[in-house]
């Protein structure tokens, strides 16, 4: 009898767990409530796979066990609550792919810099000649890649939500960047479960694998306990004997007898948060036997990440910085502290349960006016409309740049960095940074 699984949404993830799923043997069926990408839609018709959009037909799901649920949809969504009320097992395209590799799997995640340290280290494999496939929440699905072949390794950005969705999904060298509030609003505003998720990364860890940690993060510490996983201990500090840590001006890693050491002005991206992501990604990369000068030659390199720090453009002695990627308060958080210029700040969007009070210091030294961009202001308003010398309200990329650009004098930094998600005006913070740097680039 042939095998039979329904797929939930039809992006990246969903098309490529159901390429996988048809060349593995089984009946699939692919269900989205929203329309179809064209080129995904190309894909599942080229390849015989039905699908509907615009609707979940229950009946469709009937007799089927196992369902594949994209990232982006919530457990609360009418049909994940019925199906699951029905006793069907719900698994990410990350535990479908587990089941038919053999790959070294290094999974990073963390609140923020977990997209930075992957694409870093991915850098870095590549650099030294490896089999890695970038993947995850960033690059390719990994089911697309196995259908053609298994990798020597998989490099993936591992979001909460696709963590939800793992069982028996074994990550050999697991990443934690950090852990600060973020998408609350997915967890029932409860931290206790959005941290459980982040920690299902080392579940299923054995003895000849390793997790890697912030030692300077205080919600990880907390949650650690003796005996949370076999694997090898590795945290990384800034100022702490450990793993990995910052020591006169030098980066210092060592595992084992392996030592790496690397003056920090070398290292190719600038600030605090990108120490401690080139710490992260050294030992990654040490654990999965990279060459020691490999490594260095790969921080010395990396190009940096699109819409997280990047530096757009300067106009009549003003710096304008795309950190649309800034889509929490932490983030926004090593932005502020990053800048050593007045700052005209962009903010807003989808406030996510967001608590500001972090940034109070930062704001109150570096920031001269806020441009607030969002269809409701009133949690950034009520934080530090009595804080800042200038608070303006906008409803558009266009009218934000437009005014931060009058606010800016020479000598200033205009600094999108929102500290929300991007829902309300744009398609996803890729979309914002991009009209931000097209709104930057018209009025030169």
């Amino acid at each position: 009898m042939q095998k039979e699984i329904v797929i939930l949404g039809a992006g990246e993830s969903g098309t490529g767990a159901a390429l996988l799923a048809k060349s593995k043997g089984f009946k699939v069926f692919v269900s989205d409530m929203g329309q179809i990408a064209p080129g995904f839609r190309r894909e599942l018709e080229e390849n015989n796979i039905l699908f509907e959009e615009g609707q979940h037909s229950f009946e469709k799901f009937a007799g089927v066990n196992e369902v594949i649920k994209s990232p982006g949809i919530p457990d609360s969504a009418p049909i994940v609550v019925k199906l699951k009320s029905n006793g069907v097992s719900i698994i990410s395209d990350i535990e479908f792919a587990g089941r038919y590799s053999k790959a070294h799997i290094i999974g990073i995640t963390g609140s923020n810099g977990k997209t930075t340290t992957t694409l870093w280290l991915h850098h870095i494999m590549k650099m030294a000649g490896l089999d890695a496939v970038l993947s995850g929440n960033v690059g390719v699905s990994p089911c697309r890649t196995l259908v053609s072949r298994d990798p020597d390794y998989f490099v993936m950005e591992l979001s909460s939500f696709q963590l939800d969705g793992i069982f028996s999904f074994r990550v050999n060298t697991a990443v934690i960047t950090n852990i600060t509030p973020d998408h609350l609003d997915r967890y029932e505003y409860r931290m206790d479960n959005y941290v459980a998720s982040k920690f299902r990364i080392i579940q299923n860890q054995l003895s000849d694998d390793c997790f890697i940690w912030c030692l300077d993060d205080d919600v990880i510490n907390r949650n650690l306990r003796n005996g949370i996983t076999p694997a090898h201990l590795m945290p990384f500090s800034l100022d702490k004997e450990c793993a990995a840590r910052i020591e006169n001006m030098e980066l210092r890693a060592e595992i084992n007898e392996r030592k790496l050491i690397l003056p920090i002005n070398e290292i190719s991206l600038a600030g605090k948060h990108n120490l401690y992501n080139a710490m992260a990604a050294s030992l990654a990369a040490m654990h999965a036997g990279v060459e020691i000068e490999a490594i260095k030659e790969g921080l010395r390199t990396f190009g940096g990440v699109e819409h997280r720090l990047e530096k757009v453009g300067e106009k009549n002695g003003v710096l304008f910085i795309n950190d649309s990627k800034a889509t929490n308060v932490n983030s926004t958080w090593y932005a502020l502290d990053s800048m050593k210029k007045p700052v005209v700040w962009i903010a807003g969007g989808t406030d996510k349960g967001n608590d500001y009070s972090e940034l109070n210091g930062l704001v109150k030294e570096k920031v001269k006016a806020l441009v607030c961009m969002g269809l409701d202001n009133a949690p950034l308003v009520n934080a530090f409309g009595t804080m800042v010398p200038k608070l303006v309200e906008t409803k558009s990329m266009e009218e934000a740049v437009k005014i931060a650009k009058e606010l800016a004098e020479e000598g200033d930094v205009v600094l999108l960095s929102p500290a929300c998600a991007s829902f309300d005006l744009f398609k996803n913070y890729e979309h914002r940074g991009k009209l931000f740097k097209e709104m930057v680039e018209k009025t030169r």
